[in-house]
């Protein structure tokens, strides 16, 4: 019995010892937590979408408690009303946000071009993307299998003739598809945008108009009719700087004078917004 005690009372002894530094260390050396963080990471919707740019809701919410010129209008998904909510945490001016939603840069669909190889495999964009760049003729469409639709919270996006379609009503703006998206089709538009490009193929316009009837073919036609200087064509696609196009004299005149019809007029304002 002696030796028992002999051998667990030393050690009980430095299991105090232990325990005693550790929670002298968790006083010393602990970070203090701003107190207004609780209100303000319960304000955020917790999508973790990393469409304010910080990593996650926590990220975000540590960032406006910590650094009082963060803005309050970052959280694309939780629109005006949870920007609403912050500056009243915070105590700051109310910020509005710029409501943003997805959209797919392709019109690729069964109607206008045509798949190149049978596809037998995992049912993935990513994976379908590592055999030849897909089963489509453009390796710059949309590959079809629907990776953005599985990642998409709110169940916006379908896949419509062999092409992700997304509902501007449903989309929240998180961006989650567009992180996915192995060839980076999808993109976030504010919502107050009327015309769209409905393609991204870099291909030259002899190339892409073997592949897919309604892709961009650089014609510059879009460039050339725009009043405002909005629209020009980079690497044989044309690009829309929507920072130009706004008030335009000649509303959706590119789209109009588009020769394959790969610039769009869309309504992406989403009902849900507007509550």
């Amino acid at each position: 019995m002696e030796a028992i005690l002999t051998a667990v009372i030393p050690v009980v002894i430095i299991g105090v010892i232990c325990a005693a530094v550790l929670v002298i260390a968790s006083k010393v050396m602990a970070v203090k937590e701003d107190e207004r963080f609780p209100a303000v990471r319960d304000c955020l919707p917790g999508a973790n979408c990393g469409a304010c740019g910080f990593a996650g809701c926590d990220g975000y919410a540590k960032a406006l408690c910590e650094n009082p010129e963060t803005p309050t209008n970052l959280c694309i998904p939780g629109a005006d009303s949870v920007s609403k909510q912050l500056s009243e945490v915070l105590g700051v001016e109310f910020a509005d946000v710029v409501e943003q939603v997805a959209v797919v840069h392709c019109s690729g669909d069964c109607e206008h071009t045509q798949d190149k190889v049978d596809y037998q495999g995992i049912e993935s964009c990513s994976a379908a993307k590592l055999m030849y760049g897909g089963k489509g003729s453009c390796t710059f469409g949309c590959l079809g299998l629907g990776d953005c639709a599985a990642v998409c919270p709110k169940d916006a996006i379908c896949i419509e003739n062999g092409v992700a379609r997304i509902n501007p009503r449903d989309c929240i703006g998180c961006g989650l598809c567009a992180k996915t998206c192995p060839n980076h089709l999808i993109s976030l538009v504010a919502d107050v945008e009327r015309v769209v490009v409905a393609c991204s193929s870099r291909d030259k316009g002899a190339v892409t108009r073997k592949v897919c009837s309604g892709g961009c073919i650089g014609c510059k036609k879009c460039e050339k009719v725009c009043p405002l200087g909005a629209v020009k064509v980079e690497n044989n696609l044309a690009v829309i700087d929507y920072d130009k196009c706004h008030d335009c004299p000649d509303f959706a005149i590119c789209a109009r004078s588009c020769t394959t019809g790969c610039i769009l007029v869309a309504d992406l304002k989403g009902y849900h917004k507007a509550k």
